[in-house]
């Protein structure tokens, strides 16, 4: 009798492939929220084995802070035309402009917040039932807290306490008139695994999370790079440094650190040796001890 295997990254990628599936099959009008990061990277790409040699049924859904790195901006529209998908771009300059949320002031403001509001308008707006994120259990510790399929109340607000069991790979997606879910199909996957897959898969990736020569202040034990946006201390200085990044957000909170891992064998060799979580160089993660929980129960992603 023949027997079959799956390695690792095997096994994770057919669970990722089952979620979605899974979500096809329950929900009416889903969206994968991309970011333009790794995370959502790897979700797009899993999501076109899923469905192959069918297109992603799933519209892709961006929330443009306005604050975005370019190289980020440029690769969500490169990557959105090679597979012929429907983008949705919920805009929060949009948001501030009509009133509906109120830029912060100084020289750490950030746009992270303002986030909320524009994802749930965004939500309401194209009658989405389901929003299909990159989260990871591994990020932080509020994210090790959801299910595959989170549930959001008619205010699109999470509550830890409030979740349905998960038992045997059964998922429920049963949801009251307004409510929705957001499903997070790599929840078990590590940042070294989403690495290892990415080296495997040969999956392209924003030249951001390579090494490469960049202005940078140094500012909460990060690199912050230089932007329009950055505002300067007296004592701040820009430098040129070797930096690369781990995760993308704003250009205005998002830290780099100093490396010479300029490919993806590399990038892998140096995330094995990582002790810190790639969020640690977000500044906006650093506000409270309770930054990103609080966020989530208020909508976040």
């Amino acid at each position: 009798m023949s027997q079959y295997f799956l390695n690792y990254l095997d096994e994770l990628e057919s669970e990722a492939i089952y979620v979605l599936r899974e979500v096809q099959a329950q929900f009416q009008n889903p969206v994968i929220l991309f970011s333009g990061g790794k995370d959502s990277i790897v979700v797009s790409h899993l999501a076109k084995k899923a469905f192959y040699p069918g297109k992603i049924p799933f519209a892709f859904m961006h929330v443009d802070t306005g604050h975005n790195f370019p190289e980020t901006i440029k690769f969500r529209d490169d990557l959105i035309e090679s597979l012929d998908a429907r983008l949705i771009v919920g805009s929060v300059q949009k948001a501030i402009d009509d009133g509906r949320v109120a830029e912060e002031k100084g020289k750490n403001a950030t746009r992270n917040a303002l986030q909320i509001t524009t994802l749930l308008d965004a939500i309401t707006d194209n009658k989405i039932d389901c929003a299909i994120g990159g989260g990871r259990r591994d990020e932080e510790k509020a994210r090790a807290k959801e299910r595959f399929f989170s549930h959001r109340d008619d205010f699109g607000q999470w509550d830890p306490r409030n979740q349905r069991p998960e038992l045997w790979n059964l998922f429920n997606g049963k949801y009251f008139e307004g409510e929705h879910f957001r499903v997070f199909p790599i929840s078990n996957w590590t940042e070294m695994d989403v690495w290892n897959y990415i080296k495997r898969e040969q999956i392209e990736v924003p030249s951001l999370y390579l090494a490469h020569n960049r202005e940078v202040v140094w500012r909460n034990d990060s690199w912050i790079p230089n932007s329009e946006y950055l505002i300067l201390d007296e004592n701040e200085k820009i430098e040129t440094k070797k930096v690369r990044f781990r995760t993308l957000g704003d250009i205005t909170i998002t830290g780099g650190i100093e490396s010479d891992a300029d490919t993806l064998e590399k990038v892998v060799m140096e995330v094995s040796a990582m002790k810190q979580t790639e969020r640690g160089n977000r500044t906006d993660d650093k506000r409270s001890e309770t930054a990103m929980e609080d966020r989530k129960k208020q909508g976040y992603f």
